[in-house]
């Protein structure tokens, strides 16, 4: 059984708190031990990202992007390893962890190329005798707190952009995933960064994540996870730049036009990715009424052919357990309680037997949903579908807009001018027309939109670097020829 160690400051340490088991969610196994880091590690691995900053930010920028290609080659390298690990600490089927691995090596590259880009400028001056330069700066260390739905891939898109940019940091992942996240940091520790420069420390949040997020010599905050976690990294922040990408609870509008094939092939895309643990998934379904009735019937037909619940090893599974507990409870509850208040279940609906773990949950379906349920007004983060019938695209943009969340939100119609106008209107930051609520791509900004419990910022791209640099101005004589 493997036993996986802190990394700070270039070398590999016990954690103050101990070891955790790592156990699988598909089998129950426990396959490694974790070390339980305490705020002593932090404070230890904030003082060597200190301590590695100012090099590090005096680094041409191709040469950090060099280094960001070296960790994107060594997770080429190690993609088996790394796919291996994360089905077995995450649950998530096999193909789906190559897909994230590969998405982790983009983020690294996308991150150092986008680096070697970025320009600064020659304001003018109220003076002839002066001129002007102005340039973003890193601002130091950046402690970025990470969700287990996505273990590599959330923490890359805030990792690789902060170290491109010139900063240094400390990695906090979620307890669930650390066995995975051990493992790729052993992957980044191989491709040679000077010390300090990435720094890991694992843990329970309220005890690393917060000593991490409040502490002083921490210059700006990353996190992604969930709205309640999020309000309290924003407070223990405060007086920090914050990258907050928090929870959705992304509609998918079904409007009288659509194509009824196209629209229940996405919703499998929107629920069932990841067993529906992703902030962009579809967690309710509007659909007009005189469609209502086929879309079930379609999404019915299209999860009990296209959905094969199971070892996520094993081939022909296409998905896999929860990944914890919590979440299990939750999709229990909404379940329940939306039959409870009229709700029919129409597949699914349960846990499933027969596995080694409890935490397998039956893709479901469910119609009758009312606005007002839980599993209406909440991110449920399980595999169903909740389909709400609305009489109108005018309610269905009302309902879409009446939710606290913000991040994501899709339209399916034949008419583009329509599908363009719900976007414009749309209270979300990313609006998909004709497509699932789980397509999006990683260059592009996202992220919630402003008054949402969504978050602030934007991830994805060069959109980060944004946030983990800040305006510097130089005023100098105006040079003379003589």
């Amino acid at each position: 059984m493997r036993e996986h160690q802190l990394y700070v400051g270039g070398g590999w340490r016990r954690g103050e708190g101990g070891t955790a088991p790592a156990s699988s969610p598909s089998s129950g196994e426990i396959f490694a031990s974790t070390a339980v880091g305490g705020p002593g590690d932090v404070d230890a691995a904030v003082t060597a990202a200190v301590c590695a900053w100012p090099a590090w930010a005096a680094a041409s920028p191709f040469e950090r992007a060099q280094r960001c290609e070296q960790i994107a080659a060594a997770v080429a390298l190690h993609r088996d390893q790394l796919a291996d690990v994360l089905t077995r600490d995450q649950g998530k089927p096999l193909a789906e962890a190559f897909d994230e691995v590969d998405e982790l090596g983009i983020y690294f590259r996308m991150a150092g190329e986008d680096a070697k880009r970025r320009e600064g400028s020659l304001p003018p001056s109220t003076s002839a005798d002066r001129r002007i330069l102005s340039a973003r700066v890193p601002l130091g260390v950046v402690g970025v707190v990470s969700p287990w739905n996505w273990p590599y891939t959330m923490g890359a898109e805030i990792l690789a952009p902060a170290m491109a940019a010139g900063n240094t940091v400390v990695w906090v992942p979620a307890p669930t995933t650390t066995a995975c996240c051990a493992v790729l940091t052993e992957v980044i520790a191989r491709a040679g960064l000077p010390d300090g420069v990435f720094n890991f420390v694992s843990g329970p949040g309220p005890v690393v994540g917060d000593a991490l997020v409040g502490h002083p010599r921490v210059a700006g905050v990353g996190f992604v996870g969930s709205v309640e976690t999020g309000a309290r990294v924003a407070a223990r922040a405060a007086g920090k730049t914050q990258l907050l990408e928090l929870g959705g609870n992304g509609p998918m509008v079904v409007l009288a036009d659509a194509d009824l094939e196209l629209a229940a092939g996405a919703a499998l895309e929107a629920a069932y990715l990841c067993a529906g643990q992703s902030c962009t998934a579809g967690e309710r379904f509007l659909v007009e009424a005189s469609i209502r009735a086929k879309f079930v019937e379609a999404v019915v037909a299209a999860t009990e052919a296209g959905i094969r619940l199971g070892d996520p090893f094993a081939a022909q599974t296409s998905m896999g357990p929860l990944n914890n507990e919590p979440t299990a409870a939750k999709f229990d509850r909404h379940i329940s309680g939306a039959v409870a208040g009229g709700a029919r279940i129409c597949c699914g609906g349960h846990r499933a037997g027969g596995f080694p773990t409890r935490l397998y949950a039956e893709p479901t379906v469910l119609d009758g949903v009312t606005p007002g349920m839980a599993i209406e007004r909440e991110e449920t983060f399980g595999p169903v579908v909740p389909v709400v019938e609305v009489g109108s695209p005018r309610e269905a943009l009302e309902l879409t807009n009446a939710s606290p969340f913000g991040l994501t939100a899709a339209i399916f119609t034949a008419d583009l001018e329509r599908g363009l106008a719900f976007a414009e209107q749309a209270r979300a930051g990313w609006v998909n027309i004709n497509a699932s609520t789980n397509l999006w791509e990683s260059h592009l900004p996202f992220g919630g939109r402003a008054g949402s419990v969504s978050g602030r910022g934007r991830v994805g791209g060069r959109y980060p670097m944004d946030t983990f640099t800040e305006p510097k101005t130089v005023v100098y004589p105006a040079p003379r020829y003589s």
